[in-house]
């Protein structure tokens, strides 16, 4: 067994949750989060994050308005609707308790 493939699927587990905790600031473009995610050594490609943002729109969690750019075609922006918002507050509770969790195996002593 590989230990990459136990940490990529680790990753993947948490990248919803980083991409809506991302868009949850204000509107988000795919490029932005792409370098985010990066700079945070998650790793992700294009073909990754479009099929992840295209499945949570069509849950209802995102929106999109698309934007002029002076520099080539409109952007697309991202933002949480409020059934994302209410959807992203019970991530960050399951974080929690998934960190404390963690935390609480890491930590503990065996006793004899």
């Amino acid at each position: 067994m590989k230990v990459e493939n136990t940490q990529v699927q680790m990753r993947k587990g948490i990248l919803e949750y980083c991409i809506l905790e991302i868009i949850a600031r204000g509107e988000a473009y795919a490029s932005d989060m792409l370098e985010e995610l990066t700079s945070a050594k998650m790793i992700v490609v294009e073909g990754t994050l479009y099929p992840l943002l295209t499945r949570l729109k069509n849950a209802g969690l995102l929106d999109y308005s698309w934007v002029e750019s002076t520099s080539g075609p409109p952007r697309k922006y991202y933002t949480l609707t409020p059934t994302g918002l209410q959807f992203l507050d019970q991530l960050r509770l399951t974080w929690q308790e998934l960190v404390d969790s963690t935390t609480f195996i890491i930590n503990h002593k065996k006793s004899k």
